[in-house]
């Protein structure tokens, strides 16, 4: 499982997709596992950040899921209607 660091913000952006990109190079296929439980600052940037990670997961064969994401990046993914992309639409129901 790959945590996502604290901060996510748009100046954190490119380096935190750097970093789970590189993370990603080179695993045998099968899912990639991203933990936001970490998050406590973030924008909108989370949410593309999360999108482009998961467009590289199943590029290179793995499947994606990402837990632990704080109540409001849950609901931004729900109102951009990107849920379902993360896997969140049980957690944008029930919230």
């Amino acid at each position: 499982m790959l945590p996502l660091p604290s901060r996510l913000t748009f100046s954190d952006a490119c380096s935190v997709l750097s970093q789970l990109e590189s993370t990603l190079q080179g695993k045998p296929p099968g899912t990639l596992q991203i933990d936001g439980s970490p998050l406590q600052s973030f924008d909108s940037s989370a949410i593309a950040v999360l999108l482009e990670c998961r467009r590289a997961a199943h590029a290179q064969g793995h499947q994606f899921s990402v837990t632990g994401l704080p109540a409001p990046l849950v609901e931004l993914a729900g109102l951009y209607g990107v849920a379902e992309l993360l896997g969140l639409e049980e957690a944008v129901a029930a919230g």
